[in-house]
C-alpha cells in the first residue's frame, strides 16, 4: 500500500470553535466537508486530544470559519500549534458572536458556519462530529485556503495531532546554505527562500536574521530551532 496516494485527496484549512461554561476555544482543522443538502448537515473531524473536541463533546455545537487565501501564518500557528488550555487563543484576535455564542473570526474569514451536532462517529485517535446548520453568513468575497496552497505556497506544517501529518523533511535539493527546522512545529526556514511575508529576503541565512525573528507559524524564537543536517 502506497500512503502517498492520499495526497490526491483535496482539504481546507478552517477554524473551529466551540464554547463550555463561558469559555471560548478553537483551533485549525482541514476535514470539515458538506454531508448533504436537505437538511444542510456538514461534518468535521476532531482530534480526542484537543481542547476542542471536549467542548464540542459536552456542548453539542460547533463553530467553522472558513479561512482565505491571504490568512497569515500566524493566525493559523495561532490555532494549530498553541493548546487552549494554556493560552487564550483569542487574545488580540478579531472575533464576533454566532447566534449561538459561538465565536468566528472575522479577519482573514469569508464565511462562517454554525452547527448543531446529530450525532457522531468514533475513528480511532479522533471522533466525527456529524451537525445540522443552525446558521450560516458569507463575510466577504474572496478565495478559500486549500490544503495544498498553504503547504505549497505558505510553507505551512501540520500539527501531530491532524489526520494528514506528515513529519516534515528538508528540501530534497542541496541548499547553498543550511536549513534550519523549527523544533516546535516542524517549519523549515530555507534561506533560499527567506520569509517574504515578514520582510526577510530570499538568500538570507539563518545567521543573518534579526535577533527578534521568530517562526512565522508557532512564534518560537530562533533558539527554538535546529540545523537541518
Amino acid at each position: 500500500m502506497d500512503p502517498k496516494a492520499l495526497y490526491n485527496l483535496s482539504y481546507g484549512v478552517y477554524v473551529v470553535t466551540a464554547k463550555k461554561e463561558g469559555r471560548l476555544n478553537g483551533q485549525i482543522a482541514n476535514t470539515v466537508f458538506q454531508i448533504s443538502s436537505e437538511p444542510p448537515t456538514i461534518a468535521v473531524s476532531i482530534n480526542k486530544q484537543n481542547l476542542t473536541y471536549e467542548f464540542i463533546r459536552d456542548n453539542g455545537i460547533f463553530a467553522v470559519s472558513v479561512l482565505a487565501k491571504e490568512a497569515p501564518l500566524s493566525l493559523i500557528g495561532q490555532f494549530g500549534f498553541k493548546s487552549g488550555r494554556e493560552v487564550d487563543k483569542f487574545a488580540g484576535i478579531s472575533y464576533k458572536l454566532t447566534p449561538a455564542g459561538l465565536p468566528y473570526l472575522t479577519e482573514h474569514t469569508l464565511a462562517y458556519l454554525e452547527a448543531r451536532v446529530t450525532s457522531s462517529l468514533d475513528v480511532h485517535t479522533r471522533t466525527v462530529f456529524i451537525g445540522t446548520l443552525t446558521e450560516a453568513e458569507m463575510l466577504r468575497q474572496g478565495e478559500p485556503m486549500t490544503y495544498a496552497y498553504y503547504h505549497q505556497v505558505k510553507r505551512g506544517t501540520t500539527p501531530k495531532t491532524a489526520p494528514t501529518f506528515v513529519p516534515a523533511m528538508a528540501s530534497t535539493q542541496i541548499p547553498t546554505a543550511p536549513q534550519y527546522r523549527c523544533t516546535i512545529c516542524n517549519y523549515i526556514y530555507d534561506p533560499a527562500k527567506g520569509d517574504p511575508e515578514h520582510g526577510v529576503a530570499p538568500g538570507t541565512t539563518f545567521d543573518q536574521l534579526p535577533e527578534d525573528w521568530s517562526c512565522p507559524i508557532c512564534g518560537a524564537g530562533k533558539e527554538a530551532f535546529e540545523v537541518v543536517s
